[in-house]
Order: structure tokens, then sequence, then C-alpha cells
């Protein structure tokens, strides 16, 4: 939606010391509540940011502000002795800031002004069927018959769930929710990517150094509609809502997120990601007075049923898919 996408596979924020393992582990489920219902929560914020500020002005904003918010947290880990990266790893840190920030997140960030908040929460549900069909293209993974029907029951759950939209010619939500596929393929490109890089680095310096390297172009592509915001103007609630996505949802919740997966791991918590497209769609039947057909609804939940099949469809300890990150921004 993460996570948004500031979420890599792992991380290595150490867990907390094990005194009471059973209270850790009653604390982290909460804490992954929590996040959930921030991360579907966001989907609602950010329509009504993009609103005030624009795609682009958000995106200005954002790259302004998320490089400084990991350069305090490589500060804060390290001081001014930042971990040191091979030349080589830094250049693969570059691409996968370029497809993690500029097209993720930019094409994520136009696809929720598009389309709905419900529908944008559910497309990028359907990560883990990238990451796997990313995996079988490149030959790491073979495909199970359950992932293969998995991935069949995902598809046409997303069709169900935007019929209504092709029918009824709502061609800019119909092109959102496109453009939502694409990123979340770019989403499940760094998530594969990533993986090796983590393992060298850990996941804090992954993220961090992949932020910094990737902020620059998102800056300077959406600079001119930066600067045509009025930014004296804009409210206190536009500043607290671009607050909460960019570093409560975006930056914290990818912190909050890497210790809930030390304490409970990675395959316990991945299936809490399947609440936040409900999640996303009460708060936004709430707030905006969004509304569902009942073919949306069950579009939604066969989409849902697919992608959890997929996803968990194999039982092989340390699966790159069981462990693959739902996508949440």
């Amino acid at each position: 939606m993460p996570p948004a996408f500031d979420a890599p596979i792992d991380s290595d924020l150490p867990p907390p010391a094990r005194h009471d393992p059973a209270r850790q582990a009653r604390h982290a489920l909460w804490a992954a509540i929590a996040m959930v219902a921030v991360w579907g929560s966001n989907f609602s914020v950010q329509k009504a940011v993009f609103t005030a500020l624009s795609p682009g002005g958000f995106l200005f904003a954002r790259y302004l502000m998320m490089p400084a918010a990991a350069a305090g947290l490589l500060l804060w880990r390290n001081g001014l002795a930042w971990p040191r990266v091979p030349r080589a790893d830094l250049f693969a840190l570059l691409k996968l800031g370029l497809a993690g920030h500029l097209l993720h997140v930019g094409l994520v960030t136009y696809g929720i002004h598009w389309s709905t908040a419900f529908s944008s929460s559910l497309i990028l549900a359907c990560g883990p069927v990238f990451t796997l069909l990313i995996l079988r293209w490149q030959g790491v993974e073979q495909l199970t018959r359950g992932q293969v029907a998995g991935v069949a029951v995902a598809c046409a759950g997303v069709l169900v769930f935007l019929s209504d939209k092709l029918l009824g010619g709502h061609w800019q939500a119909s092109g959102g929710d496109i453009t939502l596929l694409v990123a979340a393929s770019f989403f499940s490109y760094y998530t594969v990517s990533a993986k090796p890089l983590i393992e060298r680095h850990g996941g804090v310096t992954v993220m961090t150094y992949a932020t910094l390297l990737g902020s620059g172009p998102v800056v300077l592509l959406s600079l001119p509609a930066g600067l045509a915001v009025d930014w004296r103007a804009v409210s206190p609630a536009i500043w607290a809502g671009l607050c909460y996505a960019v570093l409560i949802s975006a930056f914290l919740g990818w912190l909050v997120w890497g210790w809930v997966n030390a304490v409970r791991g990675v395959a316990r918590s991945a299936p809490l990601m399947y609440l936040m497209p409900p999640v996303a769609g009460l708060v936004a039947w709430a707030l905006t007075g969004e509304r569902y057909t009942g073919t949306k609804l069950a579009g939604a939940a066969l989409t849902l049923a697919g992608v959890a099949v997929a996803q968990f469809a194999s039982t092989r300890p340390g699966d790159p898919v069981r462990e693959a990150p739902a996508l949440v921004d």
C-alpha cells in the first residue's frame, strides 16, 4: 500500500526483548490491526489531499518529506557513519528507487486520483499475483495447480469488479484502475529485485537508500505542479492529511510493520492485509458516500479469494510468494 510501497519484503529492525512473548505477540497483533486501519483509511485521505493539491503537488511535497525522513532514520541509527554500499549495489538501489518511487508511487498517485478509494485498495491488493508471475517468468518459482487456480480466480474477480465501470463507459475510473494494475506490477518488480539487496544490507538500508536515490527525479518532474500550488492557502486539514499520508501511513507504517513481522513472522502477518480493502470501502462509504453494487462486492470477494489462494497455495517454508507483501501506499 503499501508495504505502501515503502515496505520491502523484510526488515532488519530487531524484535524487542522477548521477556513475555505472549504479551509482545498481542501488542504486535494490535499494532498490525491499527496499521491496516491506517492504510485502509489513507485512500480516502489521499483523494482529499489530491483534490486540494493536485496529484503532482502531492508528489512534490511527498518527495521533499520522504528523503528528509529517510535521512533522519539513517542518522538516528548510524550517526554520520552511514552504511557503505558497493557501487554495483548503489546502481541496483537507484533502479529500485526509480521503479518504486518514480514509476510505482507516481502511477499509484494518479490511479487513486482517477479511481475510487475502494477500487484502489482492491486493485493494489493483487500485488502478490504479480509477484508470483514475475518469479515464474524468471524461472525462480513453478506454479502449483492451486496457484494457477488462484491467479485465474483473481483475474475473473477483477473483471467482475470492473464490469460496471466498463459497461457504463466510466473511462476515467477504468483508466485509473488499469493504471493501478500497472503500478502493482512495478511494486512486484521491486519486491523481487529488493530481496537479494535486503539479504545483504538489511531492509532499513535498502528502503532509505532507494528513497534517497529515487526522490530526485520525482521532485524534478513534479516541480511545475508543486510550484503551481499556493502553499500558504493550504488549510490545516490538508496539511494534516498530507502528513498522515506521507509520514504516518507510508514512513512510520513501514517501521511498525517491520516490527510486527519481527515479532509475529511474515507468514502470520500477511493475511491481515486482506482486511485493508474492506476497511477502505467502509471508510469511503462513511466519509465520501461511495456506494457499492452487489456485482462490485461479489467481484471484490472473488478477487481477494483468488489472491489469497495464489499467495498461500504453497506451504513450502520461506516461499517468496507466501511472504510477498501486500501493496499499500
